[in-house]
Parts: structure tokens; sequence; C-alpha cells
């Protein structure tokens, strides 16, 4: 049983599409171009004539034992952790866990996997299924999420209080630095261990985190570092709607004027906003992009709108951002800033972590419009067509917020979107500046 070693070659690579043409949406749409980056590669030593003789030549043939499995099956994961007792999930999904996460949806009913609004209440629905059943669940987040549910796990979960065990599975982002697992474990008192990649490795920790729980009847992390599971898919879901949401934000950014102010969800709507302002050449002195605090962008907006009264703020966000703070909706049709207008773009998933559903994807019996007509908002409608969208972004333009927009699109992005070029204090600078003007 012989293992095969070999270093790859890199040839250099032509241009390649960074951001391909968007569809013709109508208004100003159509003048979109599309435009390229180049990105070169390392071009191998040696003449192109022996090149092939070279490539033979590094090649080895090694023990099997030496070649370790470079990742781990979500399947294996998901069997290991079900032998442990672990029979219900729940959490908000991460990119670093998209692909367990994505296994997890296929494989397990909607009563044993549910996928929460927000982190907290994932350990509050955790707590309440150990409650009802004696079991241990799994609760999955990123490690940003750590900070929603900080207040249940310590005055809920932890063994002072109603000692319940659960196993928090933390897609670990930023994981040169120590802090998550320093917070975990001296802040919070929660055992925290990192994921390996080997089955072995990954089956003895399970057995470390299940005596922990039969012991102390407590919470036990793990940390799951970039690239720790094979690629695994959900089935694509598709729904009826024209537009992407890219070509939703193109349409809505046309309709808007000079000074209207911008706030930008969290994910892939900032970013793609802000290759808009690039490719128009617009600035971007007049978009606040909210590139952390998922779910906060309505309540930036809110107080944004409270203290400038004669600007039109416009708060762009997406379904899942909505929902993971929906109680900022009643705040807003409370406080009542007629210069408030909430875009909401729905594509029923979490599109920037795998295209997990989420509970607004139930386009019959959820219902952003009713939700905001509840909350005190002056009126709400729907859009999906470039038409629909002119039509409606003027309707907000002309009357009295708050008011809510909702816009139905179609799931995915561009697999070339960049990311913002500038910092985060320069979008702030730049963006109290067009606020002072």
């Amino acid at each position: 049983m012989f293992g095969i070693r070999a270093l790859r070659s890199v040839s250099k690579a032509g241009p390649v599409p960074v951001m391909q043409t968007l569809k013709q949406c109508g208004g100003s749409l159509n003048q979109l171009q599309s435009y390229h980056r180049r990105a070169g590669g390392a071009g191998g030593a040696g003449g192109a004539g022996g090149q092939d003789d070279h490539r033979r030549t590094i090649i080895s043939v090694a023990p099997a034992a030496d070649v370790k499995p470079a990742r781990l099956e979500p399947e294996t994961f998901y069997k290991a952790v079900w032998d442990q007792g672990i029979r219900f999930f729940t959490g908000v999904p991460d990119s670093r866990l998209k692909d367990f996460c994505a296994y997890v949806t296929n494989n397990t009913t909607s009563d044993d996997h549910v996928i929460t609004s927000n982190e907290g209440a994932a350990v509050g629905l955790a707590s309440g299924y150990h409650l009802a059943s004696g079991k241990v669940p799994m609760v999955y987040l990123q490690n940003s999420g750590l900070g929603n549910m900080v207040n249940p796990l310590m005055s809920l979960a932890a063994p002072s209080v109603y000692s319940i065990p659960m196993l928090l599975l933390i897609g670990w982002r930023g994981e040169p630095g120590q802090l998550v697992k320093w917070w975990c474990t001296y802040t919070m008192g929660i055992p925290c261990e990192i994921l390996p990649k080997d089955e072995t490795e990954m089956q003895e920790l399970l057995t470390r985190a299940t005596t922990h729980f039969e012991t102390n009847k407590a919470p036990y992390a793990v940390l799951v570092k970039s690239d720790t599971f094979s690629k695994y898919s959900l089935p694509q879901i598709k729904n009826p709607f024209p537009l992407t949401r890219e070509e939703a934000l193109v349409k809505v950014i046309d309709c808007l004027n000079d000074k209207d102010a911008v706030v930008g969800s969290t994910g892939m709507l900032s970013r793609e906003l802000f290759e808009y302002r690039v490719l128009m050449q617009m600035g971007h002195a007049r978009d606040f992009l909210t590139v952390g605090s998922m779910g906060h962008a309505s309540s930036i907006a809110l107080g944004i709108a409270l203290q400038k009264p004669s600007r039109q703020v416009f708060c762009l966000d997406g379904d899942g951002a909505v929902l993971m703070h929906m109680g900022a909706m009643a705040t807003i049709g409370q406080q009542g800033p007629s210069n408030f207008k909430h875009i909401v773009f729905n594509n029923g998933v979490h599109d920037s972590v795998g295209g997990q559903p989420t509970e607004a994807g139930n386009h019959e019996n959820f219902d952003f419009c009713g939700i905001a007509r509840a909350c005190g908002y002056k009126e709400a409608m729907v859009a999906s067509t470039p038409e629909e969208i002119e039509e409606k972004v003027g309707l907000l333009h002309e009357g009295q917020g708050p008011v809510l927009l909702e816009l139905k699109v179609k799931l995915g992005s561009r697999s070339d979107l960049g990311r913002p070029t500038r910092t985060t204090l320069e979008n702030k600078m730049d963006f109290m500046d067009f606020l002072k003007a």
C-alpha cells in the first residue's frame, strides 16, 4: 500500500474576469460594463522543453501511513457526534461550518435541526431541548456570534445556574489569535479545543467532551479552523424572482439622490455596493458599510435619521440580518422618523455562509410587510422587477417614513466579488464629512 506525493507546477494565468456584466434591468443598468483584473502566476524554473521530465522527477512514493486526510468529512463528524448521543442541532450558519451545516440540513429532520435568528436564541432553544429530553444538543455559530450568546450561556446554561450541557461548534475566524479560546476558557469557564482533521483525534476530543457533559453538566466549546471540513453542498434553492440581489441593488442605487445617506448591511450586499460605486466612479462618502454587527444596520440608520431629519436615510438590509435583531423594527416604528427608509433584500438564505435557508424564504407564510406595519411603519411595499423597484423607490422618496420596501430576489452572488479596499476608519470619516455637508 503506497501513497503518492507530488509537487504541482504553476503556470502563468491569463486575464481573469472579476466582475461580470450585470443583466440589463431597465433604467441606467444598461450602461454597466464588465471589467477585468489580471492575476499573474509564478512560472516554473527551467526551459519549457524540460518541464515534463522535471515533473516526473519530483514524484516520490511514500508509505501510506505518512499520508493523512486533508480534511474531515462532514458525514464522519456528524456520525461521530450522533454516536455520542447528540441528536439535536441548532444555531446560526457560518462559512467555516457551511459544509457540515449543509450535511446536517440534508440529513436531519426539521424537528431536530433548527436554524435560529440569532445565537442567543439557539442557546435558549438548546436549553429547552435538554430540559425536555435530558440529552445534549449542539449549538453552532461563528465566533463573532459569541457576543449574542454570552447572556444565556452565563445566566442560563452555566453550572452555577441551570447547568445545561451543550456542544458549542464555533467557526473560528481570525484564528492566528487566541482571544476566542481565552474568552471561552477563562472568561466564561467553558473548556475549549480545536477540532482536529484526523478522525482518531476527533473521536478522542468528543470522548473528552462527553465526559465533561456527564461530570459537569455544562457547555463544551470546539473551534473549527478554515478548511477543516471537506466540501458538501446543499441542493440549489430556486425561487421565481427575476433579479439577483446585486442587480436589484444597482437599480436601487441608480434611483437614489446625491444627498441620500445609505447604511449597507453586513455581508455580500455592502461588498456589492462598494464595487458598484467603484465601477461607476461615484465615490464612497454616501455609504456607511456595516462590515460586522450583523442585524444592527437598521439601528445605525435610525440613529442617523433622528440626528439628521433633513436627510433621507436609506437602510439597505438583508433578510437574515433583519431576523437576527428584528426587535429593532419595533423601535423604528415607534420612534417614527419620517426620513427613515428601510429596504430589505430578501433572497431567503444566509447567502455569504453557504446558502442555509432563513425563515423569510417561506414567502407564503412569512411577511416582512405585515411585521413592519404591526411595528408602526407608515407603509410597507414589495417589489421584484426593475420597473417595480423604480416605482417603489420613488414612493419612498415622496412618502413619510418610517417605510419598508421588501425586494424579493434570487439567491447567489458572483464568485469574483471583492472586498472594500478602504479601511473602516476611512469609511467612517468620509461618511461623517458627507453628513456635515
